[in-house]
Parts: structure tokens; C-alpha cells; sequence
């Protein structure tokens, strides 16, 4: 039973839930989620952190402000469990700071916020690296046995909310540069006939002429069809009844 120690059944139902996204839902909400549900199901946690890494760019969230301020300053005095599992790739832990002597700055800032003993878990996801960081106020409450199934599992679950949110985001993506196309296409029919009626051209000869416009001054023939029908609704504006 003790290589099952950190986790809880509250625990497995909410790391599975990360993995059902919705509109709302960023990356952000998912670190988010996770940092929550670290510091509500693992027994003796009292924090979570979670750092998503990808191309050298780092996004950091924590259960507690506290605990994003530690991770922050881990990374500036270059040294600690979240540092060491990132450059390792295995997990790395303080069983006690008041008696840990490998990493004294990161001993001084974990006892600054009354972080006694961590554990840092480092997954590696599509695309990414995730470091998991949990906390507790009491030393030794992370056993080894229980570290070890409780990262299996979240290699597990992230590993599918993490995918999940990639081909989410592609979607949406997608969507929202069809949505950019369709309202572009709309300014260009509007432009057309404005065009026509001023003019008494056909629909090609009045595309034909936005897309001389366009090439002459260097604009897309979209934001060219913008302006002038926003300076056509002007115009409509000022003239009288």
C-alpha cells in the first residue's frame, strides 16, 4: 500500500478530468487545474507548482502565489529540486531544507515561505517538459515508493490533457483563421460594391481595381477593402436624411 501513498481516489478523478477541455480552457487553466488538484488530493501536500517549458520559454502556475515566487527564485539562484529534475530528467526531493545541505540558497528560500520538504517531478509531453513541483510544511512527506507511482500516473494523465490541448489549440486556431478569412472575404464583397455603384464597373472589373489599389500602395487587398468601407460608413454618416 505504500508505494500508493499519494494518491488518493479524489486525486485520479481530477487529474483525468484535465484531459476534458472546453472554450475557455488554456494552457494556464490546465497548469492551473493540476497545481489544484496536487495540493487538494496528495496526501501532506500543502502546494503544487507546475512549470511548462517549450522552446525555452517557461510557463509558471502554483497553487499558491507563494509557491510560484519559490519556483521563480529557484530558477534565478540556479539551484533545487524543480532545476536539478529539469536538468536531470528524473525526479529530485528535499526530504528536509533545515538539515539538506546540497542546494543551501534553495534551502533559504524554501524556508522563507515554511516549505520543509519538496518533491519535483519532471514529465516530458509532446512538444514539451513539464516539472511538477509539490510541497509540503512537514519534512519526509513524500516517500520515495509514493513518488514513484504518483509520477506514472501523472505521466499518464498529462501526457493525454497535454495532447488533447495541443490538437485543441490547433483547432481553434484553424477556426479562428477561417473566421479572419470569411470576415476579410465579406470586407472585399462590401468593397466591390461600392466600387460598382460609384463606378457602374462589373464585380470583376471592380476586384481588378482593388487589387491594382492594393499593389500600388502595398496593402493587403483586405485591409484595403476595410478602409474604404469604413470611410464609404463615414461618409453615409455625415450626409443628411
Amino acid at each position: 500500500m505504500e508505494s500508493t501513498a499519494l494518491i488518493t481516489p479524489g486525486l485520479a478523478r481530477d487529474l483525468a478530468a484535465l484531459g476534458r477541455l472546453g472554450e475557455d480552457t488554456s494552457m494556464e487553466s490546465v497548469l492551473r487545474g493540476l497545481t489544484t488538484a496536487l495540493a487538494a488530493g496528495v496526501p501532506g501536500c500543502a502546494g503544487a507548482s507546475a512549470e511548462h517549458w517549450r522552446d525555452q520559454r517557461v510557463i509558471v502556475s502554483g497553487s499558491h502565489s507563494e509557491l510560484i515566487m519559490l519556483v521563480e527564485g529557484e530558477r534565478e539562484v540556479g539551484e533545487g529540486p524543480s532545476v536539478e529534475a529539469r536538468k536531470s530528467g528524473a525526479r529530485a526531493s528535499v526530504s528536509d531544507v533545515l538539515t539538506d545541505g546540497r542546494w543551501p540558497r534553495y534551502d533559504a528560500l524554501a524556508t522563507r515561505w515554511g516549505v520543509r520538504s519538496a518533491l519535483a517531478v519532471p514529465i516530458d509531453v509532446a512538444q514539451a517538459q513539464l516539472v511538477v513541483g509539490l510541497y509540503s510544511v512537514r519534512p519526509g512527506a513524500f516517500s520515495p515508493q509514493g513518488a514513484h507511482s504518483l509520477t506514472d500516473m501523472l505521466t499518464e494523465q498529462l501526457g493525454v490533457a497535454m495532447a488533447n490541448m495541443w490538437d485543441f489549440e490547433e483547432v481553434r486556431t484553424d477556426a479562428a483563421q477561417l473566421q479572419e478569412a470569411l470576415a476579410g472575404r465579406a470586407l472585399i464583397d462590401q468593397a466591390k460594391g461600392i466600387i460598382m455603384q460609384t463606378s457602374g464597373c462589373t464585380a470583376e472589373d471592380a476586384f481588378e481595381e482593388l487589387r491594382r489599389i492594393s499593389q500600388h500602395h502595398q496593402v493587403k487587398v483586405a485591409d484595403l477593402a476595410r478602409l474604404l468601407v469604413e470611410e464609404h460608413q463615414r461618409k453615409s454618416r455625415r450626409s443628411p436624411g
